[in-house]
């Protein structure tokens, strides 16, 4: 899947979408911007704004707990 226009995808579909491709291709955050050559950034930023965070641990962006 094209994730370069991740700006562009539906936002109820987005954190699955992404999580997808963590799970099935790449090893971190880094290099899921790497191998879809995303601006890792503007993608954290633009998933905090839907309510979600990456969590290196497990590899996957989680929803937003309270102040975090």
């Amino acid at each position: 899947m094209n994730l370069s226009n991740f700006d562009q995808l539906d936002p109820n579909l987005l954190p699955g979408l992404l999580n997808t491709a963590l799970r099935n291709d790449c090893e971190s955050l880094d290099d899921l911007a790497r191998t879809h050559d995303l601006d890792q950034e503007a993608l954290e930023q633009k998933l905090k704004h839907l309510g979600y965070h990456y969590v290196a641990e497990v590899n996957q962006f989680r929803p937003l707990r309270g102040t975090e």
